[in-house]
């Protein structure tokens, strides 16, 4: 087999080296951003919370209304043949849904389109930088564009939608910030590409219950705080008072809990990573190694 150490991709039972993955261009995931998927993390040779991102991802299936023909256990199986066939001990896994290609010329019926199935995995990927995180990152709130609302795209049905966040951050990256956090038209605090938010009001942590992905990391942060004493509120967070909170974090499968330092020219916690942040943060990777959220690559590609 060739070298997938860089990256495998799973397509239609095959496993291929990631660089010569590829779907056709009339593909409508392609066409139309016509996708469901959900991203798992593999730590240390183990699948964190697999059951979690596999049961949300099946849920997005349903919701967009596609039939992969797969059942949960066999793209369970391909993610674990997948990943083993990689080497990789330390992975980014995706899994995709996409409404395929359309046979019928002209038709534009999406009951027509051919729904498949596909994976790929890298290296694990830190959405922030290790050393920038431990530090705090640097967020930037857009200013041309806001969230697609809820009752537009659904973002608790996991998707390929990244107009908005594409355009907040090429103006993140245009005054030199390292991401973006996007408002919703009423001018709550939402969420930013590939990750939740969270401000921190002295013991209580809030974030947003709206407009947003539940991301699994998200809920693993809730529970950490919980076990760490914290009060816990999901609700709209007003930009006026995301601004007075003593800390700012964070959440995403590529990176755990990421502490911010400053969003736009707002310095948070002294300009530096929060007291709390970094206990989450360390927390989260002692989370990802604890058996009860694990599930061995080997266990997998032993029923298989």
């Amino acid at each position: 087999m060739s070298d997938l150490s860089h990256g495998a991709a799973w397509i239609g039972g095959r496993i291929l080296p990631i660089a010569e993955a590829s779907i056709p261009v009339t593909d409508w995931g392609l066409t139309h951003s016509d996708i469901a998927y959900d991203v798992v993390p593999v730590w240390k040779g183990a699948f964190f919370r697999l059951n979690d991102y596999v049961d949300r991802f099946m849920d997005s299936l349903a919701y967009w209304r596609m039939d992969v023909g797969m059942s949960t256990d066999e793209i369970t199986a391909a993610l674990a043949q997948m990943v083993t066939a990689s080497g990789l001990q330390d992975a980014y896994v995706a899994m995709v849904g996409s409404r395929g290609r359309n046979p019928i010329p002209g038709s534009r019926d999406p009951r027509d389109c051919d729904n498949h199935f596909y994976a790929w995995c890298v290296p694990y990927v830190h959405i922030v930088k290790p050393e920038q995180a431990q530090r705090g990152t640097s967020v930037w709130i857009a200013k041309s564009v806001r969230r697609i609302p809820k009752d537009s795209v659904n973002p608790k049905a996991k998707n390929y939608h990244w107009g908005d966040f594409t355009s907040g951050l090429f103006e993140a990256k245009d005054h030199g910030f390292e991401t973006t956090l996007l408002l919703d038209h009423q001018g709550n605090v939402t969420e930013g590409p590939g990750f939740n938010v969270f401000a921190l009001f002295g013991r209580t942590l809030v974030t947003s219950d709206h407009g947003v992905l539940h991301g699994i990391t998200r809920g693993t942060v809730l529970e950490m705080a919980q076990a760490r004493g914290l009060n816990i509120e999901t609700r709209a967070l007003p930009l006026e008072e995301f601004w007075t909170a003593d800390e700012v974090m964070l959440s995403s499968s590529g990176g755990g809990v990421i502490p911010v330092a400053r969003v736009d020219e707002h310095h948070f916690s002294n300009g530096a990573a929060g007291p709390v942040a970094r206990q989450l943060r360390s927390d989260y990777f002692s989370w990802l190694e604890q058996d009860r959220f694990r599930t061995l690559l080997t266990a997998w590609t032993a029923k298989v």
